[in-house]
């Protein structure tokens, strides 16, 4: 299964490359506020799932673009596919995206496999047989210190994220850590903590595709991967913190409160800090960002 997904992969990421050949041709559609498609995602797709159900018809497919429409309805295996984790790099010709797919069985991600097409770098996992670049065994870093640690994230970009809300969880952490970085490609991003490249990641807003295929290379390199609040079955919570086992309870201690998960008192701290936030970013309209974060579910 692993060797059917990395062809899969690679056959993405040449139809990516060739289009990164003259991307501003490339024909580009908003789904919503900056959340773009091209047709290079479509046609990347495409060949993923082609060359999955021509190895595996009975199985069933989840993917950003088409959703559940291919493949069987009833399969205990399932292939949950981004076919371009970072477009938005991809169209401004930023080589800082890949392919990410994942196979599910029974709901437990049980094989992973992440292309980095501009680099020619492949990230694979098979549940209990370890986490791979390039054939070579990796592993999450061993830093113990959070303040020592690179962290990854992600930042808010859709018209209803709560920006303030975010802005007082980067705070927290820039000012306990070595530094942070927002590479944007989410999937790229967990590959590269499995790598020890980066320390840790967390990003609110994602979708199982964004993170299903990295979760496993985590886990599989000897990391933790959950929510904000350290709970692993976090696939479809729209929150996600990954770690070396030390400096993910770290990052717990720090992120913490700012998850949905959170405890009422936390939950109420966080909003009065955050209306604080707002009114000293933007006197004039303070008490309209105080309700919208009151009316925030965090």
């Amino acid at each position: 299964m692993i060797n059917v997904a990395v062809k899969a992969a690679r056959a993405a990421g040449a139809i990516i490359n060739r289009a990164a050949l003259d991307v501003e041709s490339v024909r580009v559609s908003q789904k919503q506020v900056n959340d773009f498609v091209t047709e290079v995602d479509q046609a990347s797709e495409q060949m993923i799932i082609e060359t999955l159900l021509g190895a595996y018809p009975g199985h069933a497919i989840w993917a950003e673009e088409s959703g559940r429409e291919h493949g069987a309805k009833d399969s205990e295996f399932t292939w949950i596919i981004d076919p371009l984790d970072g477009t938005t790099n991809f169209i401004h010709g930023l080589p800082i995206y890949c392919v990410s797919i994942a196979l599910a069985v029974r709901g437990k991600v049980e094989q992973a496999v992440i292309y980095d097409p501009s680099r020619n770098d492949l990230f694979t996992a098979t549940k209990g047989r370890g986490s791979y670049m390039n054939n070579r065994r990796i592993r999450v870093a061993k830093r113990t210190r959070l303040q020592e640690c690179l962290i990854s994230t992600g930042f808010p970009y859709r018209v209803d994220d709560n920006v303030n809300h975010y802005l007082r969880m980067m705070g927290d952490m820039m000012t306990r850590t070595a530094g942070l970085r927002r590479p944007g490609a989410a999937a790229l991003d967990l590959a590269y903590v499995a790598a020890g490249f980066t320390d840790g990641f967390f990003e609110l807003g994602l979708q199982p595709w964004d993170v299903a295929a990295g979760s496993l290379l985590i886990t599989e390199a000897g990391g933790l991967v959950g929510n904000l609040s350290g709970d692993a079955d976090f696939l479809e919570q729209r929150e996600c913190l990954a770690a070396n086992p030390r400096i993910y309870g770290q990052m717990v201690n720090v992120l913490g409160k700012y998850s949905k998960f959170a405890g009422a008192g936390d939950k109420a701290a966080v909003r009065a800090a955050v209306s604080e936030l707002a009114a000293a970013a933007s006197p004039d309209t303070a008490g309209d960002d105080a309700q919208s974060d009151a009316d925030a579910p965090f």
